[in-house]
């Protein structure tokens, strides 16, 4: 008997990150030195406040199914925060708690999007999200932005992409997998297209936003064009900042309208996120956050490190970051100079079989020729990942 599979799966390609890390164990597994730096996750412990938290909830039975919005607790830590530290007003009824942040996404494209419906999507990417379009009936309207453009799309782009089938338009800042951050005058004249067009949802996805060593404050869309409020859905969690990915809690704020939708399709898949997971959620962003400081501070030096000695590698060039955890050089000299080596696809393979690193094709995020690296790693281990790199690349000529 041969099981029909669904025919949406058809274009829709496995997790980029996870299938380098596949790979990466089963070498481990031939008894190789492997190591991996395609995951996007803090090597940090989780802040011993927020486990704490965790535990009381546990001791005090807060251990039954959650509200499918999130916890009361939870609902107005996030409320809290995002007046605290982005100026920004919702309702109750405006906030859902995920399973992390990539649900909050994932739930916002199927509440919204109606078959053949058009996504703008600036590019690179962070790799799940022209998927999850297409999971969601959506086409993903892919707007390549350079190095020219700082890896930021433009007024002029965004303009010529919206048409009468657009629904969504997708923005990460600071970016995974660029590391670049929207500037407050980029998104007021980005603000200014959208404006004209009032039948485009805007997404924000800020889970980056500690995660940032910029000179300016940190800015979402919103602080810069709040007459977009009531179509904007603004996505974070505490993966990222607090180092808390196992935890898995995301959240949405947006309007009314689409966070109950939002919720109506969680009561049908997962219901509640984890309730212990919660209370540590509401714990990390009502508690102190001097904890961000020293991992913040990490991950610039990281940044500051990795980007000059990918640089110094002969036929690599690494731009700098603003935030996040990732470089993401480009690597097209290399890859022009080694025989048989057909692209970035090809090289990431070579480097997991001849240098023991494996990093993520740029291809997966929209970007041919380049290479993802997450520093979220020590510096020896990111040194030493750096040093079989040169090597590999110096002994093929």
């Amino acid at each position: 008997m041969t099981i029909k599979i669904a025919s949406r799966m058809a274009q829709i390609r496995p997790a980029a990150t996870i299938a380098v890390n596949q790979k990466a164990a089963a070498l481990r597994a031939q008894g190789r030195e492997i190591i991996s730096l395609a995951f996007g996750e803090p090597d940090f412990d989780t802040p011993e406040h927020i486990r704490d938290a965790a535990k009381r909830a546990i001791d005090a039975g807060e251990t039954r199914y959650p509200p499918i919005a999130g916890t009361p607790a939870l609902n107005l830590a996030i409320r809290n925060k995002l007046e605290r530290e982005n100026r920004l007003q919702f309702k109750e009824d405006q906030i859902v708690v995920t399973c992390g942040a990539k649900q909050a996404i994932f739930n916002l494209l199927l509440a919204v999007l109606n078959e053949n419906d058009e996504v703008i999507i600036p590019a690179p990417y962070w790799v799940s999200y022209p998927d999850m379009v297409k999971l969601a009936g959506g086409q993903p309207v892919i707007l390549n932005a350079g190095e020219d453009s700082d890896f930021k799309i433009t007024p002029r782009q965004l303009e010529s992409a919206v048409n009468e089938d657009t629904r969504l338009l997708i923005l990460n800042s600071p970016s995974n997998p660029t590391g670049k951050v929207y500037s407050a005058a980029e998104y007021r004249a980005l603000g200014k297209v959208l404006a004209e067009h009032p039948r485009l949802i805007i997404v924000c996805d800020d889970i980056y936003e500690h995660i940032y060593w910029g000179s300016a404050n940190f800015s979402t869309l919103l602080n810069q064009c709040p007459e977009l409020t009531a179509r904007t859905v603004v996505i974070n969690g505490v993966s990222k900042a607090y180092a808390m990915t196992g935890w898995r809690i995301g959240y949405a704020a947006g309007p009314v309208e689409v966070i109950e939708t939002m919720r109506k399709i969680q009561g049908q898949s997962t219901s509640g996120a984890c309730s212990i997971s919660q209370a540590a959620a509401a714990a990390a962003l009502d508690g102190p956050q001097d904890c961000l400081v020293p991992m913040r501070e990490a991950f610039r030096q990281r940044h500051d490190f990795v980007v000059s000695a990918l640089n110094a590698i002969d036929g690599v060039e690494c731009p700098s970051a603003d935030g996040a955890f990732y470089a993401f050089p480009s690597f097209e000299q290399v890859i022009e100079r080694m025989e048989h080596m057909r692209d970035d696809v090809d090289l990431a393979e070579w480097l997991l079989e001849n240098a023991g690193v494996g990093l993520v094709p740029g291809t997966a995020f929209g970007a041919p020729g380049r290479l993802r690296l997450s520093f979220a790693a020590s510096m020896d281990v990111l040194a030493d990942c750096i040093g079989r790199i040169d090597r590999a690349l110096s002994s093929a000529g």
